[in-house]
């Protein structure tokens, strides 16, 4: 089989990409620059826009499973060329096909929804990644700064995110599925921070901050107003689906999902001054 995985130098694609070699899948991997994609071994690199569905063509070919992703790389605009995008791959011979949503109801996954294929929908919670925002405060002064500490994250390791995707796209028995997609423990920053101090050895002091100190701080970094609104919003009040942890990846992979110490451990030169 070839799997064709749009999205590929994302946080995310790069998983399903590893996770499928991993299965022995030849995998063909979309990217805007394949010069700079930097894919392992072993990896065949295409170019390709998704929002220009007529350079998938040749990308489709002789593809029976599809990644998609639902936002233009660029700036993040929801894609509006899933029903072109789908055309395409029921031509190709495509029959399976999974999306990453996008936090909500975008174009891209309607018409995967109603493409006639068998279709997956591979929903993350909070990506274990996030955590590499707070990587220039660790290295620069051991210190985390931020608002409402004891919220509650059931956030999900990439890998484990991958993994689903990739046995979706490779077995039978996920079509028409919606998977929300966890970690294995619900954390609060203190959790999340004590993680990277055992990775890395060495102290990270946690300074809670005031919401109007937080929003005060994202407005310097030049951060959007709405970005900002969704931010308090949900780190205020998570709703019960990103703090609730529930079995997905073992259910759907056969192993325990990965912990956040796991991934601590795996980035600990990222924290490292």
């Amino acid at each position: 089989m070839t799997i064709l995985v749009t999205g590929a130098t994302g946080t995310v694609g790069r998983r399903v990409v590893e996770q499928l070699l991993e299965r022995g899948e030849h995998v063909r991997a979309l990217t805007r620059d394949p010069a700079r994609a930097e894919f392992p071994a072993g990896v065949e690199t295409v170019r390709g826009d998704l929002a220009d569905p007529a350079s998938l063509e040749s990308a489709l070919d002789g593809v029976t499973g599809l990644h998609l992703i639902t936002f233009d790389g660029g700036l993040f605009a929801p894609l509006t060329t899933g029903e072109e995008i789908m055309r395409l791959a029921r031509e190709a011979g495509v029959r399976r096909v999974t999306v990453l949503n996008g936090g909500g109801d975008t174009p891209m996954e309607t018409a995967v929804r109603g493409s006639g294929l068998a279709w997956t929908v591979v929903m993350p919670v909070e990506f274990m990644a996030n955590a590499l925002e707070w990587a220039p405060g660790i290295k620069a002064e051991d210190t985390v700064r931020e608002p409402f500490v004891d919220r509650l994250s059931a956030m999900v390791h990439e890998s484990d995110i991958g993994a689903v995707a990739a046995t979706a796209l490779t077995e039978d028995g996920h079509g028409g599925q919606v998977y929300l997609v966890t970690g294995p423990q619900a954390l609060t920053v203190g959790d999340k921070v004590a993680a990277l101090v055992a990775a890395r050895g060495r102290k990270i002091e946690l300074v809670e901050l005031t919401e109007e100190e937080a929003v005060t701080g994202w407005r310097a970094d030049g951060m959007p107003e709405d970005v900002i609104g969704f931010l308090i919003d949900v780190y205020r009040d998570t709703p019960p689906e990103g703090r609730t942890v529930i079995d997905t990846v073992e259910k759907v992979t056969g192993r325990p999902a990965r912990t956040f110490a796991q991934w601590a451990e795996e980035h600990a030169e990222f924290f490292r001054a």
